[in-house]
């Protein structure tokens, strides 16, 4: 994640205007789309030191089948560049993969009835992230695009340490938890959290990127049966 915006945040935001006109948002309903997926979080995981081989060259759990569980892949000029899994809170289906490690945490704000949009798996192709700098704003696009259209209250993020300032300067993160161990990572991650209501104004006047209409959300979002 080096690119950042800096003085110039207008041809940043320029920039990632003109990299989204060959993006290709593609939910993973089918199983080509999701093997694609798996093989490409096995990659990026192993390449990061944060799981050891794996026969099978894929990387997946029981997540990745929950009702309220969205995985994408991120398509540039048609080829797969990164991947990223969103689970909602919704009626029936409040669980969390952040429950695993942050139930404490997180139950009482389940239970005031708060909607929750929590990433996991961010992965990007290794020699996309290279060809395309701004390749982490275009991914994580699909997260704040659930948020607008989930009304979420709050975004997770189970994270990093060392990623922590990057979420505080792109969407104004605050911690709920210090590093715990994570069940199949090498490394501790962090609870924090985004405020969603209370900085969606803000970051839409820094990055007009993130902004999307009812249009592309429903795209993305809606399991209705096609009539």
């Amino acid at each position: 994640m080096s690119a950042r915006p800096g003085a110039s945040s207008s041809t940043f935001s320029d920039r990632i205007a003109q990299l989204l006109q060959r993006v290709e948002y593609r939910r993973a309903d089918s199983p080509d789309d999701r093997e694609a997926i798996f093989g490409l979080r096995y990659d990026a995981y192993l390449r990061e030191g944060e799981i050891g081989p794996l026969p099978s060259k894929r990387f997946a759990d029981h997540v990745d089948d929950e009702p309220n569980t969205f995985n994408f892949g991120v398509y540039i000029d048609s080829m797969l560049a990164g991947a990223i899994r969103l689970s909602v809170t919704m009626p029936g289906s409040a669980w969390l993969p952040a429950f695993d490690v942050f139930e404490d945490v997180l139950s009482p704000e389940i239970q005031a009835g708060k909607t929750f949009v929590d990433p996991s798996k961010f992965v990007a192709d290794y020699a996309s992230s290279k060809r395309h700098p701004e390749l982490p704003y275009v991914i994580l696009r699909v997260a704040w695009v659930a948020m607008a259209y989930f009304k979420a209250d709050l975004l997770l993020g189970a994270i990093r340490v060392e990623h922590v300032a990057f979420y505080k300067r792109l969407w104004r993160c605050h911690f709920l938890c210090p590093p715990r161990p994570y069940p199949g990572l090498c490394t501790p991650v962090c609870l924090a959290a985004v405020d969603y209501p209370a900085v969606q104004n803000e970051v839409h006047r820094r990055h007009p990127f993130f902004q999307s209409n009812f249009l592309e959300q429903k795209l993305l979002f809606d399991r209705s049966p096609s009539v």
